[in-house]
């Protein structure tokens, strides 16, 4: 059995909000949030993979508190759980006030990515957590894994209702 630690997979980055990042509400735009996120999470699922990864699913996706001008960004990666070609990847984004220090809860997610070559597998079959909030969201990947492949099956029905017509012909 092959085993990988969560900290051996732990990406960690800061970005510091800029008035480019700001929407209308002077908050970060919450696309650019998600595109932080996804680079950020594949770097943790490529150290596992050590192959090209692709984004297959972003779930529990929670904005906890808004970013503002004069806020870091540290986004914290770890991988949560693998399986033949998939992993799972669980985010966190905290903030800091950069004027007071305070420190807040802002984003987290769960990404799942695929290797995108279907020759490759992942070599680790089970992913050790060390800190107490590692053991908690790698102890509940069994059940959110059920859930997606759950869900797979019902947004199948839904994704084959989905018209390709163009709309500005019917």
């Amino acid at each position: 059995m092959m085993k990988i630690n969560c900290n051996e997979t732990l990406a960690v980055s800061l970005h510091r909000v800029f008035n480019a990042d700001l929407n209308e509400h002077g908050t970060v735009f919450g696309g650019r949030i998600l595109e932080l996120v996804d680079g950020e999470a594949s770097v943790a699922a490529m150290r596992v993979t050590r192959s090209t990864v692709v984004t297959a699913a972003m779930d529990h996706v929670k904005f906890l508190k808004p970013f503002h001008l004069q806020d870091s960004m540290c986004m914290e990666a770890y991988v949560t759980g693998v399986g033949h070609r998939s992993l799972e990847v669980f985010v966190k984004v905290i903030g800091e006030h950069l004027m007071t220090g305070e420190r807040f809860v802002g984003f987290s997610c769960f990404m799942t990515y695929v290797i995108q070559d279907p020759q490759k597998a992942i070599k680790y079959d089970q992913v050790i957590p060390q800190t107490a909030e590692q053991k908690a969201m790698v102890a509940g990947y069994a059940t959110r894994r059920q859930h997606r492949k759950e869900n797979r099956q019902k947004q199948a029905a839904i994704i084959n209702s989905i018209s390709k017509d163009k709309p500005w012909e019917n």
